[in-house]
């Protein structure tokens, strides 16, 4: 009996250390695939732009591969969902200009939102500004983005190509600035100067967009600045901050409801509920009424 019995046993250790060994071999790969993964680091006179694979994201980031935030991230399995609230939140401003013909994006990142336009706006043209060269280079070659004659980009500082736009009367209908460095964004995009500049080439009706922090020590003064430019804007929160600013008068509650409603179904690809970014739009100042503006 006892033969008997470790002849039974044997095979079922056998099979029990087999599991076992699977089970590790099963958890390191999903550790392996959820650690970032260096894809590409491309040289660039401003910061290196490195390409990172991670929780089954794409992703860019500037000089390092773990700091406090990403530029710009997709999902490999579904890549027009957008991964963060802050692009949602800028391409809910077609609540407040549902229609624009002309579209200005400084700062290209991936190309998320300029991709995302393209597609919701067919008849648009859209033009980005972006500073670095090698930030196209990165969006062309692992993001998925592509120039065309819809799809138009321009190396150069945004700052100067709003100021010459201003010289040659050129406007536009909706201006999205998501320019940002290391740090921040850079501070000649953030004055008086510059948002006066930026004023002067919307369309009477034409809006601006600004994806800014919530936690930002420069919080305040930008909020005197804008307000001081355009008056009264939304302030949309959720983990980043975006204003919305127009030339003309803001939209009631009710045309926000209307526009986006029929833009829902657009928009909906792209993981946007517009039920939950309507909730965002709020007119509150939530800023000190003695806070300094920011001058050049």
């Amino acid at each position: 009996m006892k033969s008997g019995h470790r002849r039974f046993r044997w095979p079922a250790l056998l099979g029990l250390a087999l599991a076992a060994c699977s089970a590790v071999l099963v958890t390191y790969s999903l550790s392996n695939s959820l650690s970032p993964r260096l894809v590409h680091t491309e040289p660039s006179e401003f910061a290196p732009v490195l390409v990172i694979d991670e929780y089954g994201q794409r992703c860019m980031n500037f000089e390092k591969i773990k700091d406090r935030g990403r530029q710009t991230c997709f999902d490999v399995s579904d890549p027009d969902v957008m991964v963060f609230d802050y692009t949602r939140m800028m391409t809910s401003a077609l609540f407040v200009k549902p229609d624009p013909r002309n579209v200005l994006m400084v700062g290209l990142g991936g190309g998320t939102i300029p991709i995302a336009l393209a597609k919701i706006l067919p008849d648009a043209v859209v033009d980005t500004v972006e500073i670095d060269p090698a930030v196209l280079r990165v969006a062309e070659a692992y993001f998925g983005f592509k120039q065309g004659a819809r799809q138009r980009v321009f190396v150069g500082d945004g700052r100067a190509f709003i100021e010459k736009a201003q010289r040659e009367g050129r406007t536009y209908d909706l201006v999205m600035l998501d320019a940002f460095d290391v740090d921040y964004i850079p501070a000649h995009l953030l004055t008086r100067e510059f948002l006066q500049h930026l004023r002067a080439i919307l369309t009477p009706d034409g809006v601006v967009v600004a994806n800014t922090f919530t936690n930002s020590t420069m919080y305040e003064r930008e909020s005197a600045t804008y307000a001081a430019v355009f008056g009264e804007f939304f302030n949309l929160r959720a983990g980043n901050r975006v204003i919305i600013a127009s030339r003309g008068p803001l939209p009631d509650d009710g045309v926000l409801k209307k526009n986006a409603a029929a833009l829902a179904h657009a928009l909906k690809p792209f993981g946007i509920d517009v039920e939950r970014e309507l909730q965002r739009f709020s007119r509150h100042r939530d800023w000190s009424a003695d806070a300094a503006v920011l001058t050049d």
